[in-house]
């Protein structure tokens, strides 16, 4: 069964903070519909206080290898919470409103980190209920965000057990951010808690999301 039920030719928009978290949070799943015929686009709206060069080669290349069909780092991206709504909905030619895309995914809320609370914020509101909504949207956390404990609840599972090696080789595409076991970013850390994922949902691996809105 195709991702969320999404037919070949649908796209799909994935909002990051950084370059990374896209891989991080949701690289199965990236790998999974691109495999299927989804056309995946992956935006990072602005990246503060990163070396640009080394990140946007990792980028590039870790989104490659996932299979996606564009991407974009816009360091250009206002830092104005209103603003940064505007600019997500028709800043880039990844806008909402000039893609419109099926499926949104975007950090989920709770997180630690100012940059992603930020980002879920401004994408948020950006997907609100109008003309150009995507009928999906959903929230994914990366292994960072597992601590405190999240409020909200990921209840929606995917099987990523056939797209993790290629989520494992795109993650081999960030060297600058991976860390040594027991951290968070740590690949044998990463693989647990795919594993605890898909042993709630009965499958080998699984990354979990955050449901906003599910209209199919």
């Amino acid at each position: 069964m195709p991702v969320f039920g999404l037919p070949t030719g649908s796209h799909a928009l994935i909002i990051a903070p950084h370059p990374d978290d896209e891989t991080l949070g949701a690289g199965g799943t990236i790998a999974r519909l691109a495999r299927e015929g989804v056309r995946v686009h992956v935006l990072v709206p602005g990246a503060p206080g990163i070396d640009t060069d080394l990140r946007a080669k990792e980028f590039d290349s870790a989104c490659h290898t996932l299979g996606a069909a564009d991407h974009l780092i816009s360091p250009s991206a206002p830092t104005d919470p209103y603003d940064l709504v505007g600019f997500i909905e028709s800043g880039t030619r990844m806008g909402l409103d000039r893609l419109a895309p099926d499926l949104l995914l975007l950090p989920a809320a709770g997180s630690h980190h100012h940059d992603h609370r930020r980002i879920h914020e401004a994408a948020l509101a950006a997907s609100r209920p109008r003309s150009e909504a995507p009928g999906i949207v959903l929230g994914y956390r990366g292994p960072d965000d597992h601590w405190p404990e999240p409020s909200e609840p990921a209840r929606i599972s995917v099987d990523i057990t056939r797209t993790r090696s290629v989520k494992y080789k795109a993650l081999d595409c960030y060297t600058s951010q991976l860390r040594p076991d027991p951290h968070p970013r740590s690949l044998p850390r990463i693989h647990a808690v795919e594993n605890t994922a898909g042993a709630r949902a009965g499958v080998e691996a699984a990354e979990q999301f955050c449901a906003y809105r599910m209209v199919v």
